[in-house]
Parts: C-alpha cells; sequence; structure tokens
C-alpha cells in the first residue's frame, strides 16, 4: 500500500502542482503561501491515503486541502477579517471572465504570466515556471540552464521574494502590455513542452500529460495574441515534434531515433496544421520560426536519407546569430557532419567540449560518440557512450546509450 500511495503521490505531484499553486494563488494573492500549502498538501497525502484509501480524484482532494490550509495559515496569522471573507467567500467560487481579454483564461496561463513579469530577470521567469507549472526540481531546472543546483535555489528564492515585495497581480495583462511579456512566456511554454517531450528525470520519456497541457496553453495564447508570428511559430513547432510521439519509443518504452523511426506512425494532421502555419508566416527568422522550419525539414523527408541537412544547416546559423548557444552550436555540428561530412561535424563538436556550461550535458559525449560510431572508430565511440552513459538524465536515455555502448564493444 505505501509503494501504491507513494506512485500516486509522485503522479499527482507531477500532474496537479500547477493546478493547486494557481487555485490557492487566485484566492489569497500569495505566491509563496499558495507553493507552501500545495507543498503542505502533498505532505499530509502521504498518511491520509496510507489511512484511507487513495480518492478517486487526487487533485481535487489535494486542491481542497490547500485552500483550506491557506484559510488557517490566514486566521493564524491574525490576518484581517475582510482577508479571510475574501478567501472564504472565493473559495469555491467559479473563475470569472478575464477582464482583458473578455474571455475566460485558465489558472495556469495567468500563473505563467505572473512569473513572467517584466520586473523579474528572464532566467528567473523561465525557472519560477518551470518550478510551478511542470514541477521540475531545483536540480532539474539546474540541467536545463547549464547552472548548479544551489545556484538555481538561490535563484528560485530571489524570484518568489520580488513577486511578493513588489506586488506583482495574479492576471493575464491588458493587450498593450502583453509584448513585453511575449518572450518569457514562450520560453517557459517551450521549456513545459520540452520537459513532456523528453523528461529529465523519471523512467519514462515522454510525459504526455504535460505536452498536451504545453499544447493547450499555448493555443490559447495564440487566441490571446492571434497577430503575433512567433507565437505561432512556437504552436507549429510544438506540432511538429508532438506529430512523431507514438513513433519516438517501441513496445517497451525505448527510445528510436529519428533516423530509424516509422515515419507511419507520424501525426500527418498534426504535421498539416503545423506546415500550414509556417507557409502562413512572413519570414523574420524568429527563434521559434527557425526551429519550427528546422523541425519541418526532417519531417517534409519522406526518408532519413534524403533530409535537407544543408538546409538545416543553414537554418542554425541564423539560429546561432539571435541566439547564440553551445547547444545550438552542437546541433549546428550534426547536420553539418551529416551534409559535408562526419570528420568536418567531429571537428566542430571537438570545438565545444571547453565550453561554459557543457561539462554536465551528456547530449555533448553522446553526439561524439555517434560519430566516432559511423565513422566505424569503435574503441573511441565507447569511450564516449560510457561518459554519457554517466550523465544522462533518465532511464530511457541510460536503457538506449548502454546498448549502443554493448555495439560498440562487439
Amino acid at each position: 500500500m505505501a509503494d501504491r500511495v507513494a506512485d500516486a503521490v509522485a503522479r499527482a505531484s507531477a500532474e496537479e502542482t500547477a493546478r493547486i499553486i494557481s487555485t490557492v494563488l487566485r484566492i489569497t494573492g500569495d505566491f509563496a503561501l499558495a507553493e507552501d500549502c500545495a507543498q503542505d498538501a502533498f505532505v499530509r497525502a502521504f498518511s491520509d491515503w496510507r489511512k484511507g484509501g487513495i480518492p478517486d480524484n487526487p487533485g481535487a482532494w489535494l486542491t481542497t486541502v490547500a485552500k483550506r490550509r491557506a484559510i488557517d495559515l490566514l486566521r493564524h496569522a491574525g490576518a484581517e477579517d475582510r482577508a479571510l471573507r475574501r478567501v472564504a467567500v472565493k473559495e469555491y467560487e467559479p473563475v470569472e471572465p478575464d477582464p482583458n481579454t473578455g474571455g475566460d483564461i485558465d489558472d495556469r496561463l495567468r500563473l505563467i504570466f505572473t512569473c513572467c513579469h517584466p520586473a523579474l530577470p528572464m532566467d528567473a521567469r523561465v525557472a519560477l515556471t518551470l518550478r510551478t507549472i511542470a514541477g521540475l526540481t531545483p536540480a532539474q531546472i539546474a540541467r536545463a540552464f547549464l547552472v548548479t543546483e544551489p545556484a538555481m535555489e538561490k535563484r528560485l528564492v530571489r524570484a518568489r521574494a520580488r513577486i511578493k515585495h513588489a506586488g506583482i497581480p495574479y492576471r493575464v495583462p491588458p493587450p498593450h502590455l502583453m509584448p513585453e511579456r511575449r518572450d518569457g512566456v514562450l520560453a517557459v511554454l517551450y521549456l513545459l513542452f520540452t520537459e513532456g517531450y523528453s523528461a529529465t528525470g523519471g523512467a519514462v520519456l515522454i510525459r504526455v500529460r504535460l505536452l498536451r497541457e504545453a499544447l493547450r496553453l499555448t493555443r490559447l495564447l495564440v487566441e490571446l495574441m492571434p497577430d503575433d508570428d512567433e507565437v505561432r511559430a512556437l504552436l507549429a513547432l510544438m506540432l511538429l515534434h508532438h506529430a512523431r510521439t507514438a513513433a519516438r519509443t517501441d513496445a517497451v518504452g525505448d527510445i528510436v531515433t529519428l533516423e530509424e523511426q516509422d515515419r507511419s506512425l507520424w501525426d500527418r494532421d498534426a504535421i498539416t496544421e503545423a506546415l500550414t502555419i509556417l507557409r502562413s508566416l512572413v519570414p523574420r527568422a524568429g527563434r521559434y520560426e527557425l526551429q519550427a522550419r528546422i523541425a519541418a525539414c526532417h519531417l517534409e523527408a519522406p526518408e532519413a536519407s534524403s533530409t535537407n541537412f544543408a538546409r538545416i544547416a543553414e537554418l542554425y546559423d541564423a539560429l546561432a546569430v539571435i541566439d547564440p548557444s553551445p547547444v545550438v552550436e552542437l546541433n549546428r555540428a550534426v547536420a553539418v557532419a551529416m551534409s559535408q561530412g562526419l570528420e568536418v561535424g567531429l571537428r566542430l563538436v571537438d570545438a565545444l567540449v571547453t565550453s561554459r556550461g557543457m561539462d554536465d550535458y551528456y547530449l555533448l559525449p553522446a553526439t561524439r560518440a555517434d560519430l566516432l560510431r559511423r565513422m566505424g572508430r569503435r574503441t573511441e565511440a565507447a569511450n564516449e557512450y560510457e561518459n554519457a552513459l554517466q550523465l544522462a538524465p533518465s532511464e530511457t536515455e541510460k536503457r538506449y546509450l548502454g546498448r549502443r555502448l554493448a555495439e560498440t564493444r562487439r
């Protein structure tokens, strides 16, 4: 029973944390209080569910406990009567139409806009929302930012304090203020999608519910900002990646590389929708537009061998100008290797070995290993697969690298 409860709590934490925090935040207006009450609800679940069983709707149970905990804490702190009345009245009140948009806005989208307020530094906006919306641990977020876990912990603490002290409102901003928060919101939505697409930890590669949630929220944002091409480009990018979901793992959940995927399993409706969006965009070389066009190059090829890697390399060149990073350069190196020769690509990968923040990035040795394997340099490839295996964040990625390592040693 204890194992079942632990699994249920872990699953609820991954799937319901954002909903719980955003609901409590809506009725209290206190970000730190909302996070604390959500954590208290999960702690209580461990004991109560062992005694009384796992509820039919864990999310609703946790949300109710968190809201009641918020009221108790406010009362214990001697909050003014009117504050308590405000919470009590709103406790079971439905969400009202947002005055800035004229329609119903999801609590989690409000939460994203709150975390992405321009008063916060961009990295803090993204990190705080990943912690709150995706339920990522500070260690997982630190890996995404290529920083240490203690540094990320401090960043999160500062961001929460800034929201509280600045009195940042919990709402979607009016239309004229949306552009100043757009970049942060887009970055958060894409990282949310990425965590669902390729989990940074755990036993499964794909967190389907999180992936679909990111898509749903992005569609909501498109409705709010229909004339913003980068918002629409992000939706196209997500759709192109999501289209391959059924082909990315085999029957036992192990990774199937893009090169080896059964393309008949790809979602053609999602691909068609994404390509239609891309054709409607005015080319402006935006960050998400370029990534979407790169993804389209892969999905438009009838087979892996016909992929236009020269075009992909050109698109990565353009992306490196507006969004320079070692990760972009690593992806560009792969495209160069496939279009200009493995040796050329390997030299570009080797040049990244000393790049800042790449020491713990497992895809660097994994990419080097793959190129060496293709070149027939099996001993060197095995060494790199071993390095990547030690750094890989998820069990599925470890299994994939272990299989490749075994192949190089045959």
